[in-house]
């Protein structure tokens, strides 16, 4: 094996500190990680921040292996035929292998106003602008969250629990991923905090004004704060660098997570899109890509094959406030299974995963190479497989 060989991790999210610590397992190899704020946000606990209940934000000493660089700065270009990264400060950092975790944020909703007057909370400056707004805002003032994910789904129930009134247009279900019998005590819970619950195709917002938000069959909400959650979107990095990327802008890669067009540069989290089919944007998911793509990286460095990346999804849940969560169970396939457990267990279990999602980084800075993730070996491949079948034939 040569000596010295130095890897970049772009992103010091769950995804990248994974990789850079699982890294650490070899002594040949010199960590550095890019990142723009010097404290890791566990992004888990967002829609606490906004709530005020929790500061969302973890000392990178706390998560970081010994003998990883950091440097507090921001990627804006990849040069892959020179293997350096440019940074915004000015220089670059010089790399035998690449992992790519830029991680996600708002989509930039299209939506007429809503640039303009919608809040995001999908990262910790975002939170932070929306918890200085509503501090300044009194607590009698309609309050609108946009988007019936899990984030929209928390933030209106946080806000809610501290006695705001707040409307939740969900432009769909609610819930989407959740059992329909989950979908109903999700609804109860939510009614119980007295947030009301906009849902179906004519829930869908037309435009955003500074105090109203205007829905598809016409209706005008009064808004004082309006704040949207629906959807992610990712750093244009790649494709600004000239590297192939999908429609939404993650990198693409094949099964291993490495990218199409550059074996040295290796993608994971949020921002990677193995074979144009990427997994559900998560924390469990981005740590487990992360631990995958240093794997696959200290597999090359080895002059072995990297191995196909295996991941299924156990679970997915919600927070209703403090007091009360939703645990749902899902198959190997991601879809949720009837079973899942509410109140007071659904809420322990939820706390518990997002402080396991913080631990398990801190276990692989401690012991790197131990970080382990429940696998499918069916799923996947059959979805490979009805992927290549729609194909279009080549042309001979």
């Amino acid at each position: 094996m040569s000596k010295n060989i130095d890897v970049v991790v772009i992103g010091g999210g769950y995804a990248g500190v994974m990789a850079a610590n699982r890294l650490t397992q070899c002594d040949d190899v010199t960590v550095t990680v890019i990142n723009p704020r010097s404290v890791f946000v566990p992004r888990l606990r967002l829609h606490q921040l906004v709530g005020g209940t929790h500061d969302a934000v973890v000392d990178y000493t706390e998560v970081l292996a010994e003998g990883v660089q950091l440097v507090i700065d921001s990627a804006t270009r990849i040069a892959a035929a020179g293997r350096s990264v440019t940074l915004a400060e000015g220089g670059g950092i010089g790399y035998d292998y690449l992992i790519y975790a830029v991680g996600s944020g708002s989509a930039g909703p299209r939506v007429p106003g809503a640039a303009e007057f919608a809040y995001p909370i999908s990262t910790l400056e975002a939170a932070q602008r929306l918890r200085s707004v509503l501090y300044d805002t009194p607590v009698t003032a309609a309050v609108t969250v946009v988007g019936g994910g899990p984030t929209g789904i928390e933030t209106a129930a946080e806000l809610a629990e501290q006695g705001r009134t707040v409307t939740l247009v969900c432009g769909g279900v609610l819930g989407p991923y959740l059992h329909p019998r989950a979908r109903r005590t999700a609804r109860k819970y939510l009614a119980e905090l007295g947030v009301d619950v906009l849902e179906g195709s004519d829930a869908s917002v037309n435009a955003v004004t500074r105090e109203s938000v205007e829905l598809g069959d016409g209706r005008t909400l009064a808004s004082q704060v309006t704040i949207w959650t629906a959807g992610f979107g990712v750093p244009d990095l790649a494709a600004y660098s000239g590297l192939r990327t999908d429609a939404a802008g993650r990198l693409l890669t094949d099964e291993t997570l490495t990218s199409i067009d550059d074996e040295r540069i290796v993608a994971a989290g949020d921002s990677s899109a193995p074979s144009d089919l990427p997994f559900r944007m998560s924390a469990y998911a981005a740590g487990c890509l992360g631990a995958h793509a240093a794997d696959t990286v200290l597999n090359r460095i080895a002059g072995e094959q990297p191995a196909p990346i295996d991941l299924s999804f156990p679970a997915m849940c919600i927070s209703f406030g403090r007091r009360t969560g939703i645990f749902q169970l899902g198959h190997k396939d991601d879809t949720a299974m009837r079973i899942y457990f509410s109140g007071l267990v659904g809420k322990t279990l939820k706390e518990f995963s997002c402080a396991a999602s913080v631990k398990h980084l801190v276990t692989e800075a401690r012991k790197p190479g131990s970080h382990s993730w429940p696998k499918d070996g069916k799923h996947r491949p059959q979805l490979l497989q009805a992927q290549r079948s729609d194909a279009p034939a080549p042309i001979a």
